[in-house]
């Protein structure tokens, strides 16, 4: 008669059962995820729109005329598997509230380690006539310099590429709009782009004299007699590095992204901030800045950087919807736990849904 089951057989069961669930997880957490996104409609230039001469060249280098030309309005994003969701949307809402939106060209910056195909794959299938262009960023540059943050993702090596913008795009690009994946323009991007930085400013961007401009640095930083005059001779405000408008050209004379760096190096030897990316900006530029007005970025609408708790805009006119901070509308929209505002990014959103429906 075949022998009956012990209890230490049934035990063994269950642990082999686990342990394969355990791994079947582990599995289908490291399995990449693939999101479908649906084709936006094409969108075409009013007639009042300056056409780029010999858009379809090349100059001498192999660089397309249209790449580099001053007429064009040039947009300089990050791009990773992430944030991409986000990033279409931003796209979307760029082209649907241009005058002339044949006329712009989006720069994406992704990691050297990113699937730069897949990438390109799905910027191209929803926006075939789109202008665009991706470049390699190679994390070590920065990997060594970044400190941890108050939250991992300020910590993601792409979320410093911004500083260096001006190394990783052609010479022949002078001033560039930076603008980050969690947000949504509903104006002409073309009035932003078009910010005078007068004789001697690098970049320009919203400022919010208002905000506690101390809380940004550690007690050891304004304790410092040397570190703490960094500020004596400006007037510092604070200014959010998701929307910036930069002059190219004066970047890499002045040699920012080296000052930026020096910075960083200081913080990894004597901790002086715990925000990420942007407080080494405010040691570089604040004070130095050109301001713009703060409609082009209502920004914190993702909360906090701990609960990411819902927020309400800040007064005044709206022309950019930033959802700085923990909370990202497309998560909670997904949880079924939106904010009241997170309705005014749905309509961007071109994921393609198991049960949506070809219109």
């Amino acid at each position: 008669m075949p022998k009956s089951p012990s209890l230490f057989d049934f035990h063994l069961l269950l642990l082999f059962t686990i342990f394969s669930l355990a791994a079947a997880d582990a599995i289908a957490a490291a399995r990449p995820i693939t999101q479908q996104f649906k084709e936006a409609p094409q969108f075409y230039n009013s007639e009042i729109c300056p056409k780029i001469v010999g858009e379809d060249d090349e100059s001498d280098n192999g660089t397309s005329i249209f790449l580099c030309s001053d007429q064009s309005v040039h947009v300089a994003m990050t791009l990773d598997s992430a944030y991409i969701r986000g990033s279409m949307a931003a796209v979307l809402s760029i082209l649907q509230h241009s005058s002339c939106p044949q006329n712009i060209v989006f720069h994406f910056v992704a990691s050297a380690t990113a699937n730069a195909s897949f990438l390109r794959a799905t910027i191209s299938s929803s926006f075939p006539y789109l202008n665009f262009q991706i470049y390699s960023f190679d994390d070590s540059s920065v990997s060594r310099l970044i400190s941890t943050s108050i939250r991992s993702a300020l910590d993601c090596p792409l979320n410093y590429a911004r500083s260096y913008l001006a190394d990783l795009l052609p010479s022949c690009v002078h001033r560039i709009v930076y603008l980050d994946s969690d947000l949504v323009l509903v104006d002409d991007i073309a009035k932003l782009a078009a910010t005078q930085l007068g004789d001697n400013s690098v970049l320009a961007a919203p400022e919010h004299c208002n905000a506690n401009f101390t809380s940004y640095f550690t007690l050891t930083f304004w304790s410092s007699a040397t570190l703490s005059l960094t500020f004596a001779n400006r007037k510092p405000c604070y200014f959010n590095t998701g929307v910036m408008v930069i002059d190219l050209d004066r970047w890499r004379r002045g040699d920012y992204t080296k000052k930026i760096e020096e910075w960083m190096e200081i913080q990894k030897r004597t901790r002086i901030y715990e925000l990420g990316s942007l407080p080494p900006f405010l040691l570089v530029f604040a004070g130095n800045i050109v301001a713009v007005d703060h409609r082009w970025n209502q920004h914190g609408l993702g909360g906090d950087n701990f609960k990411g708790l819902c927020r309400d805009l800040h007064p005044g006119p709206v022309s950019l919807l930033h959802w700085s901070g923990k909370g990202k509308p497309w998560v909670r929209l997904d949880a079924n736990r939106p904010c009241p505002l997170d309705a005014l990014w749905a309509p961007y959103d071109l994921l393609q849904t198991p049960f949506a429906l070809d219109s």
